[in-house]
């Protein structure tokens, strides 16, 4: 799946603020061997390593298009690699900071895959997760309709990408049984104020709407873009618009093995 940094990056600051949300969770530990999954371009997984110093950091990201631009940022306490979230648990490798931001949400199967990276953590090891809460969240609703509305079913072949975020009881029962305490899960509004309906377009054309895109062309695809918007404008007819995106933030640590 091609990722646009340009298209991803305009709307860096609204982005950036759960990440920070995040890292306010996770406590210093000398010596802390970390990953990153899901790093993009590398810039926040640079912000980590500069936090935490005394940590090795690891970002790993399946575009090749987004770790182009990390290879400036690599120390010697920050490295990146191409790989897929599922690729990096066959390694067998173990962590004492599992962290994503943003990023997980693009990973199938939670009730499998989360326990598995619980797995991969250390005693004592912290997992530090946000994901927006694409089954609430209204341009998500949108997009779903569309897609599962003719003729874009028949354009799409009937593709569609059903969320795999879970519910905060969910989650919460995953990170217990995978041996976490401390728990703390947040669910927040990150709201975007937008004066046209054209910024909302462009914040999910940076996500979630890729998968979409790349499987239609020519008439078709404009036709689909031309009719998202349309909807758009549909579901937000005062402007400027408050569009109330939600995240849910996860985090625990790993209780030490008697």
């Amino acid at each position: 799946m091609p990722w646009n940094p340009e298209i991803y990056n305009k709307f860096k600051n609204i982005r950036y603020q759960p990440f920070y949300d995040l890292i306010d969770f996770i406590k210093p530990v000398k010596g802390m061997k970390a990953i990153d999954l899901g790093c993009g371009t590398g810039e926040q997984t640079a912000i980590l390593a500069d936090k935490f110093k005394e940590a090795d950091f690891l970002g790993v990201d399946s575009s090749a298009e987004m770790l182009e631009r990390s290879k400036a940022l690599e120390t010697d306490h920050l490295n990146f690699r191409k790989a897929t979230t599922e690729e990096t648990l066959a390694s067998g490798e173990k962590w004492d900071l599992i962290f994503s931001n943003a990023a997980l949400q693009w990973s199938n199967d939670h009730e499998t895959l989360f326990p598995r990276l619980l797995e991969h953590l250390n005693s004592k090891g912290q997992f530090a997760v946000q994901m927006p809460v694409q089954p609430e969240n209204k341009l998500n609703k949108i997009l779903l309709d569309l897609v599962n509305e003719e003729p874009f079913k028949s354009f799409l072949k009937g593709y569609k990408r059903d969320s795999p975020v879970l519910s905060i009881d969910d989650y919460a029962q995953i990170l217990f049984d995978g041996g976490l305490e401390d728990i703390q899960i947040l669910q927040k509004v990150y709201p975007i104020i937008a004066n046209d309906h054209e910024t909302l377009y462009n914040f999910i054309a940076g996500s979630a709407l890729i998968p979409y895109i790349e499987r239609v062309d020519g008439e078709e695809k404009e036709l689909f873009i031309k009719t998202y918007k349309e909807r758009i404008a549909e579901h937000f007819h005062k402007l400027p618009a408050i569009y109330s995106f939600k995240r849910l933030l996860l985090y625990g640590r790993k209780r030490v093995a008697v």
